[in-house]
């Protein structure tokens, strides 16, 4: 038998003396001894007891408070206590307050034993099962914090992979080097104006950068000349959307390629139906790549290019208007110029710049 400590509490010695002999014959068992409740409960603090022996009888402080004030503590919410005395009116008062049994006084010495052995054996039972609870609590925790390392390392690597796709269509293009970061940016802010949760206006920014991958396919006679492009060029040009789908595709594991894959795809939809590749209309289009629609030519006439000058905040403002519920979804539109001054500092965070240093910092921005 393991050993299990016992405290008995009672005035009166001969009775203290009665249980020792009780226990005599249980070697693994150590009775302690308190004469009065105040003493009980400094030996509850000091010692690890598994079970109480308490008599109601007791002067100062009879054993109904010393009941109350061990139940009160919930260090002691399983502490079995067995009520010894002669008071059997007391009983179900006892056992009202969180007495676990009651043995009356003159108790039969083996039932006294053979309960008390059993509420103790109940005890170390239940602190080991405690024990091994808490141990697999911390083990979940700690393989929780590793799997938390793991995503997060994996989505740390998902950014990283748009963000260098992203770089990879800029160093094929003649946009400037701010482009991907400044729509990327404004394509964030407004889908969190459109009330998206964080974790989603994260997804846009990083899936932002892949809308136009697929130009790396299209011939550089192209997509660099400076001029127009010819009815049979444009038509070319056009296959960038669905070349870069054709690029992301099979990754629906990754939110973040598979976001870019719907947006390349169809960031050039127009709302009314009127767009490429496959003429989808208002809602059809997805979300993200309406609102990219929006952030990729607000930031297109906006800015320099090596074909033509920076059009006017006003200009752009009025060529957008007009593209209003025909290009563009009047929703997000309105919800767009109406915090215009917004969009304005992030394009004033991120200025052109040589292709060398820009996407590669998408990441750091953000943090």
């Amino acid at each position: 038998m393991s050993g299990y400590n016992i405290l008995a509490v009672d005035d009166e010695p001969f009775n203290l003396d009665l249980i020792e002999a009780t226990f005599i014959e249980y070697p693994g068992c150590t009775i302690f001894y308190a004469e009065d409740g105040q003493k009980a409960l400094d030996l509850l603090n000091t010692e690890p007891i598994d079970v109480v022996l308490l008599d109601i009888s007791m002067p100062l402080m009879d054993g109904l408070e010393v009941l109350q004030i061990i139940r009160k503590n919930p260090q002691y919410q399983q502490l079995p206590i067995i009520m010894v005395t002669a008071n059997s009116e007391k009983k179900n008062e006892a056992l009202k307050l969180g007495a676990s049994d009651f043995i009356s006084k003159p108790y039969d010495i083996e039932e006294l034993s053979l309960r008390t052995l059993n509420y103790a054996s109940f005890k170390k039972m239940a602190d080991a099962i405690a024990s091994q609870n808490e141990q697999l609590e911390v083990q979940v925790q700690e393989r929780t914090q590793e799997l938390n390392k793991a995503l997060a390392l994996s989505k740390a690597t998902e950014y990283e992979i748009s963000a260098r796709l992203g770089k990879a269509s800029e160093f094929r293009d003649l946009e400037t080097g701010g482009h991907i970061k400044r729509m990327s940016h404004f394509s964030a802010h407004l889908a969190k104006l459109y009330g998206l949760d964080e974790e989603t206006c994260n997804l846009v920014l990083y899936a932002a950068p892949l809308h136009d991958i697929g130009k790396v396919g299209i011939p550089d006679a192209i997509l660099l000349k400076p001029g127009r492009h010819t009815p049979e060029e444009f038509n070319i040009m056009k296959h960038h959307a669905l070349l870069g789908a054709k690029m992301l595709e099979d990754a629906e594991q990754y939110p973040v390629i598979e976001s870019g894959r719907v947006i390349a795809l169809e960031h050039h939809e127009k709302y009314d139906g009127s767009g490429y590749p496959n003429q989808k209309a208002g809602e059809d289009i997805h979300l993200y790549a309406r609102i990219v629609a929006i952030a990729d030519v607000f930031d297109a006439l906006s800015s320099k290019r090596v074909y033509k000058p920076a059009m006017d905040l006003e200009k752009t403002i009025s060529i957008m208007k007009e593209g209003r519920g025909s290009h563009f979804d009047p929703t997000l539109l309105d919800l767009f110029l109406a915090h215009i001054d917004d969009f304005i500092v992030i394009q004033k965070q991120f200025p052109d710049e040589d292709n060398a240093h820009s996407i590669l910092d998408l990441i750091e921005d953000k943090r």
